[in-house]
């Protein structure tokens, strides 16, 4: 295998039946741009250095994502080749280049010249020893003075970090390095689809849900060449990372709070059924008891929210099916859900019809509240549950209905020395 260096698209070729083929190419170098003229041809530099001292055959490969500073030219000046990706967004400008990609391993690093291109070597390692997705962290490796801000060295990085360990299982203590190598092969079948600054999280994410192996290694962050500010939004992009690793983790946005309040509720209720709680100086009554039916209502809709999320979640392929929960789901049939809505619903139906003949009683008079109430709310709660516990069920069995998958593109086909606009995947 050969590597090549000097002006021009980096490409290897090699002479088969008379014709000029594309070579077995190791490792793409991808760097996603967006104006980066002031530090490309630096980052070019140093990731052709790497290749040229450690013998690679490779490519460097610029996805640009609408650079108006005249970023691509300097790129093909420089040796790279450019494949231009029209979607806006980090995430796009990644996964554009992914599909690009002739390498068999791919280093994606950020083009701003904060991380050290020409000290790739134990990604390498990594990648060739089986790992499917190796990620810096700037936190083992050394992070210069005011390379990071503040609030993202202290405050967002290890609070997400920390979030997607616990919500997913993996050890990676930085979810968000832009320095990550991969096997390109196994990426591409996660199917990724965020498009923004979410991808990073995205793709550490469902890798662990693959059960990939994710290994990582120590990597510095300097300061960034730029003379502009950074694309990186603090709060906008914090949300929206926070918000993927909840809306791919039904089980913490769904059913852990969801199996809390319910349970708190039946604990208040149960407690609460027969007469008031005085503890110490509080006495817990009727309101209080309110608050535990509530409680319940609300558990009850998490838990439901958390069952319709999984099943429609692994079904299209954004998570993979649990062993431990299938079962369970499984056994969760529309009709058997029903027939749960309807017991709890003549129960409560059954103790509406009590109040009415108490209130009765008295010639429908005056009542003692204290009593009664409870039960009038308690009933209501039940009725309220089992309408709503029906409705889930419809819900998921509509969501269930088989339909029709179109063909996916065929992403393993051996990509064209001409290709320079790439097609995301459902685009």
């Amino acid at each position: 295998m050969h590597s090549c260096y000097g002006k021009g698209p980096c490409l290897v070729f090699a002479v088969v039946s008379g014709e000029m083929s594309v070579m077995s190419i190791e490792l793409t170098i991808l760097m996603p741009c967006l104006n980066e003229a002031k530090t490309l041809a630096n980052c070019i530099r140093k990731s052709k250095r790497f290749l040229s001292e450690s013998g690679i055959a490779g490519e460097v490969l610029v996805a640009d994502n609408g650079s108006t500073d005249g970023s691509q030219q300097i790129a093909r000046d420089e040796g790279a080749r450019v494949v231009e990706v029209a979607d806006a967004g980090y995430g796009a400008a990644v996964l554009g280049g992914i599909q690009a990609a002739r390498g068999r391993y791919v280093i994606m690093a950020d083009a701003d010249d904060s991380y050290d291109l020409s000290a790739l070597a134990p990604f390498v390692e990594r990648l060739r020893d089986g790992a499917d997705l190796v990620m810096g962290n700037r936190f083992k490796g050394g992070i210069a003075k005011g390379a990071m801000p503040f609030l993202h060295r202290y405050v967002g990085n290890p609070i997400l970090s920390g979030i997607g360990r616990l919500f997913f299982g993996t050890t990676i203590g930085d979810f968000h390095c832009g320095l990550r190598g991969m096997n390109r092969k196994r990426i591409k079948s996660l199917n990724l689809r965020t498009i923004g600054m979410e991808f990073a999280s995205e793709m550490v994410v469902r890798a662990a849900l693959a059960k990939y192996r994710i290994d990582e290694v120590p990597t510095t962050l300097n300061r960034d060449g730029r003379e502009r500010a950074s694309h990186l939004r603090p709060w906008r992009d914090g949300w929206r990372h926070l918000r993927f690793l909840l809306m791919y983790s039904p089980k913490w946005l769904f059913l852990y709070p969801g199996i809390f309040l319910l349970g708190f509720g039946l604990f208040g209720t149960v407690l609460l059924l027969p007469s008031p709680v005085r503890v110490g100086n509080v006495n817990f009554d009727i309101h209080t008891f309110v608050v535990a039916c509530i409680s319940i209502l609300i558990g009850l809709q998490g838990i439901s929210f958390a069952v319709v999320s999984r099943r429609f979640a692994a079904a299209r392929g954004f998570i993979p099916p649990s062993a431990r929960y299938t079962n369970i789901l499984n056994a969760m049939t529309l009709e058997r859900l029903l027939l749960v809505a309807l017991v709890i619903g003549a129960l409560g139906v059954c103790g509406l019809f009590w109040c009415v003949a108490k209130w009765s009683s008295t010639g429908f008079g005056a009542l003692q509240y204290a009593s009664l109430l409870r039960v009038l709310v308690l009933s209501l709660t039940a009725v309220a549950a089992s309408l709503q516990l029906a409705l889930t069920a419809f819900l998921a069995g509509i969501m269930e209905i088989p339909v029709q998958m179109p063909h996916e593109l065929q992403v393993d086909a051996p990509p064209r020395a001409t290709t320079t606009v790439t097609k995301l995947p459902g685009a």
